[in-house]
């Protein structure tokens, strides 16, 4: 029997869903907003969900990551009235099973159902296949987790990977781990930054040349992916290559062969080929500034990094490590941090990615000098400015009225308006103390820890200073 949760604001849709479900011979569940549905995504084991955008208290789509970090990793399939090409495409690179419309179909609800147990069956008992060395990617969220799978996938055969990610997220380290478990670990894995390469240079860079192919060429050169024959050739920002160079590149790859500046014949090529960028390259492409046939031969298997905003569990340990490691290469005493720390670095959306969080990290202990605990103060300023700026203007911003159901009853829960005015309260709440969490308790009657749960339930925020 397979456990399927349905986080659906419409009562008689969750109906129909349930009674579906059971028909099939399965455990379903409930919940009617998204703050329950996440608890309870959280806390208990689940097989699916059956996730709805538009929530009264939220949307869908941004709580995908956290749902599928639950107990069981459920699959989840997305539900939504008002479906978009926008909305189809972040499900899927979310890892959602499905995209549906509403009003699914029976067979619409009973046919993923079906795939999703064969799916998970299969997972429980997974061909045996060497373990993915990884030492140098740290995280478990499930969002890398995913990305890891696939770049195992990618290190168990010979085609050409295309690695797509924002800055700083770390595709050079998931590309050099695809070559260090692959068949061609023993050989060269070679870089070539694409964004630095001198157009007039770049013929020559890749391909080499031989003496006198050109003005102060006094010796015979190999080029790079000469450099890289028998092992891997990692193009980094490969959008960042004209037209022209493009072309040049399409041909080594579909003749196997390339011919440097100056010489008689060409050379046979045998390389591995991964390429990354932080580009759309399908927009590249519509705008003509990237050939299509280059894209379709790079991008066989692609595999998305994840920005650190969406690996949220991840920071922590990133940090840490980063500690361990600024520490040990100074050869000064690990230093601790108050709980005040991370969360600041939780709270920061880190544009930067892994870069910046690890550049910060250093920056703070730099700035913590002989000082052996670090706090909020000793991080760099751009990120203390951010923070205290986004504090800020969720305390200055007014809380919403509550909603009045005055008149004609719409087809609104008690439960949604209890939800709603145990928001406003703690808006109001916060904002009248000035986030102090001491006068908090002492006016509501609620403890420290039940002040906590319902500010993250509501996601209100509060200056860092207030939650010392």
């Amino acid at each position: 029997m397979a456990r399927i949760l349905i986080i659906d604001d419409e009562e008689l849709l969750c109906a129909t869903l349930v009674r579906i479900i059971r028909s099939m011979g399965h455990h379903a569940a409930q919940a009617l907003t998204l703050a329950d549905g996440i608890e309870r995504a959280s806390t208990e084991p689940w097989d699916a969900v059956f996730l709805d955008v538009h929530l009264p208290d939220g949307n869908g789509l941004s709580a995908l990551p956290r749902i599928q970090e639950g107990p069981a990793a459920p699959q989840v399939v997305i539900l939504t009235g008002q479906g978009t090409l926008d909305g189809a495409e972040l499900a899927v690179r979310n890892g959602a099973w499905d995209y549906l419309l509403k009003p699914p179909s029976r067979a619409q609800i009973e046919l993923p159902i079906r795939r999703i147990l064969e799916f998970r069956g299969q997972k429980a008992h997974p061909v045996v296949s060497p373990p993915f060395k990884r030492d140098r990617i740290l995280g478990d969220s499930a969002v890398l987790c995913a990305c890891l799978e696939r770049a195992a996938q990618a290190a168990a055969c010979e085609t050409d990977v295309l690695i797509t990610g924002e800055t700083g997220t770390g595709k050079e380290l998931v590309a050099q781990a695809i070559h260090e478990n692959s068949s061609r670990s023993h050989k060269p894995f070679v870089v070539v930054d694409c964004a630095v390469l001198p157009e007039t240079l770049i013929e020559s860079i890749l391909f080499g040349h031989e003496k006198g192919a050109f003005t102060g060429a006094d010796r015979p050169r190999d080029g790079l992916i000469r450099q890289a024959h028998g092992g891997t050739l990692f193009l980094d920002e490969v959008g960042e290559l004209s037209i022209a160079n493009q072309k040049k590149f399409l041909r080594v790859l579909q003749e196997g062969r390339y011919r440097p500046l100056g010489a008689a014949r060409e050379i046979e090529s045998d390389f591995r080929l991964i390429s990354a960028t932080n580009r759309s390259l399908d927009q590249e492409v519509a705008q003509g500034s990237f050939r299509k046939d280059l894209l379709y031969r790079i991008a066989a298997l692609s595999i998305e990094i994840p920005p650190l905003r969406e690996r949220g569990r991840d920071i922590q340990n990133l940090a840490l490590e980063a500690v361990k490691k600024v520490c040990s290469r100074r050869g000064i005493p690990v230093k601790g941090f108050y709980p005040e720390f991370l969360d600041a670095l939780m709270r920061y959306a880190w544009p930067g990615n892994v870069r910046e969080l690890l550049a910060a990290v250093e920056a703070a202990v730099t700035h913590a000098g002989g000082e052996t605990v670090l706090h909020p103060i000793h991080l760099p300023v751009a990120v203390r400015v951010h923070l205290a700026q986004a504090s800020l203007e969720n305390r200055l911003t007014p809380p919403a009225p509550p909603p009045s159901y005055a008149g004609p009853m719409p087809s609104v829960t008690l439960s949604l308006c209890m939800e709603d005015a145990e928001k406003s309260y703690l808006q109001n709440l916060a904002v009248s103390t000035q986030g102090d969490i001491w006068e908090m308790q002492r006016i509501s009657g609620l403890s420290r820890a039940q002040v906590y749960r319902l500010l993250k339930k509501h996601e209100i925020r509060l200056s860092p200073a207030s939650e010392s």
